[in-house]
């Protein structure tokens, strides 16, 4: 269902008790998010998880991935960054800032316990004009990312965090975030390329290996 083209599509999801797209329901029920073990026990089938990988891998992976994205965006005007892809109603430059924005929720939500939806909706602030200012902010998040997680003690990654979709241990919260962030890369490549505009990096596909993307880009 395209909640975007259908008003009712959302106001559905919210009765099931889910905020955010994406989400997959069946009768009654439904699993917020790229969950396949949730999809697997909505469907009442048998899933094996591959093991996750351990936080120090992940928040290595996260800031290659942030990097990378600082890196593609810095050379776009603002002309670039008002664009409007038609997968979804979002311009570019919201969906830049929201790659940082929503890795700054996990040391923001490690800090206070919890991660409510409202984090990952704001767009992007007005000063943030152009591709160079994004990767400016970006650099702020991955300091303050990194200087989190070298003073994180082993046992921190082992927190339960009330997150808006349900509660997750700092390791799995950790784990989305860098997978949610490495999706959106992929995204925002393909639509950098649209725009005419060479992208300044490969993508740093070996960041993505052991990490459960979907395969479809949308």
């Amino acid at each position: 269902m395209n909640v975007e083209a259908d008003p009712g599509g959302r106001e559905a999801l919210a009765r099931l008790g889910v905020p955010l797209v994406p989400a997959v329901a069946l009768g009654e029920r439904a699993v917020h998010g790229w969950n396949p073990a949730g999809y697997a026990a909505l469907l009442g089938v048998r899933h094996v998880p591959p093991a996750a990988l351990p936080p120090a891998t992940l928040a290595a992976r996260l800031d290659r991935i942030l990097e990378a994205t600082q890196q593609l965006l810095t050379p776009l005007d603002a002309r670039h960054l008002d664009v409007t892809p038609p997968e979804r109603d979002r311009t570019l430059r919201d969906l830049a800032y929201h790659v940082f924005r929503l890795a700054l929720a996990f040391v923001d939500g490690m800090d206070v316990g919890e991660l409510p939806e409202r984090w990952l909706q704001e767009r992007a602030p007005a000063d943030l004009r152009d591709g160079a200012a994004i990767g400016r902010y970006g650099a702020l998040v991955r300091g303050r990312i990194g200087g989190w997680v070298e003073g994180a003690a082993p046992g921190e990654f082992a927190r339960v965090i009330r997150v808006y979709y349900g509660p997750q241990s700092g390791h799995e919260l950790l784990e989305r975030t860098t997978w949610h962030a490495a999706q959106h890369l992929r995204q925002l490549h393909v639509l950098v390329g649209r725009l005419g505009v060479a992208p300044a990096v490969a993508l740093p596909v070996d960041a993505f290996d052991g990490l459960p993307l979907p395969e479809a880009l949308w």
